[in-house]
C-alpha cells in the first residue's frame, strides 16, 4: 500500500508533465510544501522506481508511476461526478470531499459508481475520466484568453484548482459544452467581451485563463 502523500506526488506530477520534465518548483508550488520536502520524496520515488529525476533537469513519471497516477485521479474524477450529480454537491464540497476520499475507495465501489452513473467519460470539470484499463483520452484545447474577435468557440473543460472561481463561472455560464462567441477583447491581457448563449458576459484576461475551448 502506498502512502496518500506518494499518491498525491505522483498525481500532481502527472497533471505538470505535459509538456515536458517537472520541476521540484513546480511541484513546491502545486503542493504548497517546501523545496526541501520535493526533494526527499522524489529521491524516495526514484528509489521506489515510479519516477526518473536528474537533477536539474526535473521529473518524469516511470510507466509505473503513471499508472497509479491515473488510477487515483480516476478515483478523483469519478468521485466528483457521483457527488456532483447524484448528491448535490457544491463545487468547493465535491473537490474537497473527493480529495479525502481518492485514496480509500476499493475497486469494487470504483466500478459500482461507475455503472450507477452510465460510465461517463469527462467529470463535471470536464476533464476526462481514465478508462478501467487506465487509458485516457486527451484533447488539444487552447485559452479562452486566446481566442480572437469573432470567433465561436465550445468550451472543453476549466480548470478545478479554485471553488470561488467555480462557483463565478457557474454564474456566468462559463461550463462545460457551452458556446461561447469572443465579441471583443481588450489590449494588453484586458478583459474579454463575450455571448454566453443569450447573455453578454464580461470577463478578465485571468479568468479566461482557466477556461479550455476548442473550436465550434
Amino acid at each position: 500500500m502506498l502512502s496518500q502523500a506518494v499518491e498525491d506526488y505522483l498525481k500532481t506530477i502527472y497533471k505538470l508533465q505535459d509538456v515536458g520534465a517537472v520541476s521540484t518548483t513546480d511541484i513546491a508550488r502545486t503542493l504548497d510544501v517546501s523545496s526541501a520536502s520535493v526533494t526527499n520524496m522524489i529521491k524516495r520515488l526514484a528509489q521506489m522506481k515510479m519516477v526518473e529525476y536528474e537533477s536539474y533537469k526535473g521529473v518524469r513519471l516511470t510507466e509505473a508511476g503513471e499508472k497509479i497516477a491515473l488510477e487515483i485521479i480516476r478515483h478523483h474524477r469519478l468521485l466528483e461526478t457521483y457527488l456532483k450529480e447524484m448528491l448535490g454537491y457544491s463545487w468547493e464540497m465535491m473537490h474537497e470531499e473527493a480529495e479525502r476520499l481518492e485514496h480509500h475507495i476499493s475497486e469494487e465501489f470504483e466500478d459500482k459508481i461507475d455503472e450507477m452513473l452510465g460510465y461517463p467519460t469527462h467529470d463535471p470539470h470536464g476533464h476526462p475520466i481514465p478508462t478501467r484499463d487506465l487509458e485516457i483520452a486527451e484533447t488539444t484545447t487552447t485559452p479562452l484568453a486566446q481566442a480572437e474577435p469573432g470567433r465561436t468557440v465550445v468550451i472543453h473543460h476549466i480548470s478545478d484548482g479554485d471553488p470561488a472561481l467555480l462557483l463565478y463561472l457557474e454564474e456566468i455560464g462559463l461550463l462545460p459544452h457551452a458556446t461561447v462567441e469572443v465579441v471583443a477583447k481588450a489590449p494588453f491581457n484586458g478583459p474579454l467581451t463575450l455571448h454566453v448563449g443569450e447573455q453578454r458576459q464580461i470577463v478578465g484576461h485571468e479568468v479566461a485563463c482557466n477556461v479550455f475551448v476548442t473550436e465550434h
